[in-house]
């Protein structure tokens, strides 16, 4: 098994040129054999709040529609993060695109103080995404934050936990530190995908990262830049290599 973590600079509001850069490294994940890639928290639109109704996405949405083309014929799940209305409610949320063109939602179960004037948070939509003999989880961001989250992931027989983020130069190194100790105390294989530069104004740690069951670091990115993180199962355990823009 192969899964890639693509470390973004999103432009603030522009979909369709933040849809290219994922066509782009959904490709080169592809060519190198990744059955999964994350991007970092609402990679689609770049961090958004106040813009989040004009920019939202719903589940059938046809800006969806290349995604889900490049899922299919590459065989690889893709999950990619945009503010996402479900009737009448607005979620901070990730797309789970299957190869079998399928759409699974992830919404935010924990928010950022602030995020809460423009979203809600919900428990309801969190698939487990399986893959080989690895069955997948999914976190945004703050949901890293509340150790419950990666608990309640693990009491789901959960053997990987995927967090797609935004977090600062200043707050990285907590990320870091508390995503180690969930995969050594959780026994789960941690992925991480962070922004690579700036979102909403604000500069982005990058260092997306891997760590296996152990809480070994196996990998991680520089602090800026974009590009793509690769990691391979096997029988010795997991092999990484480092794509830059």
């Amino acid at each position: 098994m192969i899964l890639a973590a693509a470390q973004t600079k999103p432009k603030r509001g522009d979909i369709d040129t933040n849809l290219l850069d994922h066509y782009r490294l959904i490709k080169l994940a592809a060519i190198n054999g990744a059955q999964l890639i994350v991007f970092p928290e609402l990679s689609i639109t770049g961090y958004e709040r106040e813009d989040a109704v004009r920019l939202a996405f719903n589940k059938n949405d046809f800006r969806l529609n290349h995604l889900k083309e490049l899922a299919t014929e590459n065989k690889i799940t893709i999950i990619a993060g945009a503010p996402i209305r479900i009737q009448s409610d607005l979620f901070l949320g990730e797309f789970c695109i299957a190869p079998n063109d399928s759409v699974s939602i992830y919404t935010k179960q924990f928010l950022h103080t602030g995020e809460e004037v423009y979203y809600q948070p919900s428990f309801d939509y969190n698939p487990v995404i399986e893959i080989e003999d690895e069955r997948i989880a999914c976190a945004i961001c703050a949901d890293i934050d509340h150790p419950k989250h990666p608990e309640n992931a693990r009491k789901r027989n959960s053997s990987t936990y995927i967090a797609s983020i935004f977090f600062s130069p200043n707050g990285i190194p907590q990320a870091h530190q508390s995503l180690q100790n969930y995969a050594y105390q959780f026994q789960m294989n941690v992925l991480m995908a962070n922004f690579g530069g700036d979102s909403y104004g604000s500069p982005s740690g990058g260092r997306s990262a891997f760590w296996n069951n152990k809480g070994e670091l196996i990998v991680q990115m520089k602090d800026s830049g974009s590009g793509l993180l690769l990691v391979q199962k096997q029988h010795s355990g997991w092999t990484s290599k480092i794509l830059n823009d």
